[in-house]
């Protein structure tokens, strides 16, 4: 059975893979496993309106009914959200979500996986998984990052997400061979907050410059995706001692009651959520709309050339 055959594609999105015009892949992890109702709508409309505005199609990535959609509608999105279970499909979980013909939202290595199945070279999420702190005894690691040494895809962020170890993600990203690129930084971001304290490979002015890389390195042969960091906007940036203290309870919590897994990085935004009075889910939502109209800028370029 060929790969298409397990793929719908909504029209719009089809119809601009048809024709050259740019698209830009979104996770539906985001709606269903990041953020609670209403927000989690409202953050999802709003990404695919700022990447429209910035003259590029969305197509929201997930699983229905073992279907992989590559531009999830709202009615399925609200069919999925009221009706069934959804569940948190990774890079392990993929196949068998299809097989079994359930509904799933789709995290960053699964959008990536999705994404350069449909020939769709931009994704926009928030933030990306990574090496979590105290994995040198755990060995919690995302999957996220040999997806992103896999599949051809350029993923914009806000860098990788607070609760990990940047650091020691950033040194597996070098590992797999993975270019850690700046937009308009030469710091990599630290999600809530622009800076982290590390620095990017390497430092991009413009998203022709993302594009032209992007357009050598999968010329050249060379596989696997790139990642680009930008920072949170200065006005929705988050004090770092406000994060790194919320985020240090968070954690704590987590390991007295034995939280592992999949389930780490949604209880520990949550509990953040809530010890900031909601100021980083407001921080959050920003962050990914910014993604989101950067990542459109950059996959126009790439069209262009």
């Amino acid at each position: 059975m060929k790969l298409e055959s397990y793929l719908d594609y909504d029209s719009a999105v089809a119809q601009a893979l048809d024709t050259g015009l740019p698209v830009v892949a979104l996770e539906s992890t985001i709606i269903f496993h990041g953020m609670p109702y209403p927000k989690n709508m409202e953050c999802h409309e709003r990404c695919e309106k700022n990447v429209r505005e910035a003259g590029a199609v969305p197509a929201t990535i997930g699983i229905k009914g073992g279907r992989i959609k590559i531009g999830l509608t709202l009615s399925e999105i609200d069919e999925m959200r009221t009706s069934s279970h959804v569940i948190k499909v990774s890079r392990r979980d993929f196949a068998q979500v299809v097989a079994a013909g359930l509904d799933g939202a789709t995290t960053v290595a699964a959008t990536m996986m999705a994404a350069e199945m449909a020939h769709i070279p931009v994704f926009a999420t928030g933030g990306i998984g990574g090496v979590h702190r105290g994995a040198e005894t755990s060995f919690d690691i995302s999957a996220d990052l040999q997806q992103l040494a896999q599949s051809n895809v350029c993923v914009v962020c806000a860098g990788a997400k607070s609760i990990l170890d940047i650091g020691l993600t950033l040194e597996y990203l070098e590992t797999m061979g993975v270019p850690v690129l700046g937009y308009m930084t030469d710091a990599f971001p630290a999600f809530y907050t622009p800076d982290s304290g590390f620095k990017v490979d390497y430092a991009m002015d413009t998203p022709e410059a993302v594009a032209l890389m992007m357009r050598t390195k999968w010329d050249l042969g060379i596989s696997g995706g790139l990642l680009v960091g930008c920072p949170i906007e200065p006005t929705f940036a988050m004090d770092p001692h406000v994060i790194d203290k919320a985020i240090e309870d968070a954690l704590l919590e987590a390991r007295e009651k034995g939280i592992r897994g999949k389930q780490t990085t949604p209880f520990l935004l949550g509990r953040v959520v809530e010890t900031t009075g909601g100021a980083s889910l407001e921080a959050n939502m920003n962050l990914v709309w910014n993604n989101c109209k950067k990542a459109a800028a950059i996959a126009c370029a790439y069209a262009r050339i």
